[in-house]
């Protein structure tokens, strides 16, 4: 920024406002309009080669933004108050203008966020230490104390393929009938004038005997089994969490939550925070936090 005196016309020129409301001369040399339309010889019909016309339009674009920017700087030149308040090709001053412009909001911008911060910090501390982590510790704790208790229901199909042995008795009691399948002596005994004979009684083949058994039969033998046995069933659980691997899992977080439930209870209001009890820091923390 340039700040030395302006002399001669200049000041006259400062003593009235309403100079750069006025119209500006024209120069002496007739300029073409922006608004001017180019004369129908010299724009090329579109039914020419297309690049030939691109490249015409272009020109005129080009010319006409040429133009623009030698009026800006011809008005530039004429007004000294625009001269006074623009950049003037003093780089360093410029710079360090701007940068502490620059510096002093965003100065401003930290401190009005740190006391805003501040003013809160507590409610905030508060709500994280005793909603969210001493919170969680406490579900941590009764969740490794739980049980899980459930029923389970069994549905599936065993197969069952082995010899079983069988060992019991039969017991028979019963009449019965048997025929002889061949001619069978019977040796016998009878009194003849109170003398005992024996004698030899031959039964012919076919001759019908009636037996009147009463027996227990002895059985000991394997019997093969192979077959699908479906099985239903419902099975209760009582599972104890702090008897499973669960328990490590759960003690691991109780032990990284242990530091941030002291950070919790150690800092409750500003004279809890030795930098705010110095009588040279107290009037900052106030400032910061608020008065308690």
């Amino acid at each position: 920024m340039d700040n030395t005196k302006p002399t001669g016309p200049e000041t006259e020129f400062e003593h009235k406002p309403d100079a750069l409301l006025e119209p500006l001369p024209e120069p002496a040399t007739a300029e073409p309009s922006l608004d001017a339309e180019p004369p129908v010889d010299a724009v090329p019909s579109p039914e020419a080669e297309p690049g030939v016309y691109v490249n015409e339009k272009v020109r005129q674009a080009y010319d006409r933004v040429k133009m623009w920017f030698a009026q800006v700087k011809e008005y530039y030149h004429r007004s000294p108050r625009l001269q006074k308040v623009s950049y003037q090709g003093k780089f360093l001053p410029a710079f360090w203008t701007i940068t502490a412009i620059f510096s002093l909001l965003v100065n401003i911008l930290l401190i009005a966020t740190l006391v805003s911060f501040g003013r809160h910090f507590f409610e905030l501390k508060a709500l994280f230490s005793d909603s969210l982590v001493n919170g969680l510790s406490n579900n941590l704790a009764l969740m490794d104390k739980a049980h899980i208790v459930t029923t389970v229901p069994v549905e599936t199909t065993v197969h069952l393929q082995d010899n079983l042995p069988v060992v019991f008795d039969v017991p028979l009691k019963q009449n019965s009938q048997v025929v002889l399948t061949q001619d069978t002596v019977v040796d016998a005994t009878t009194y003849i004038n109170m003398a005992l004979v024996p004698l030899e009684v031959t039964l012919p083949a076919g001759t019908p005997l009636q037996l009147n058994l009463d027996m227990t039969i002895p059985v000991s033998q394997s019997v093969p089994v192979d077959l699908n046995v479906p099985v239903s069933l419902l099975v209760p659980l009582d599972l104890a969490i702090d008897q499973t691997d669960l328990h490590q899992s759960i003690i691991g977080l109780q032990s990284t939550l242990e530091p941030y439930k002291v950070l919790g209870s150690e800092f409750n209001s500003p004279k809890d925070i030795p930098f705010c009890t110095q009588w040279w820091s107290g009037w900052l923390c106030n400032v910061v936090f608020g008065k308690p």
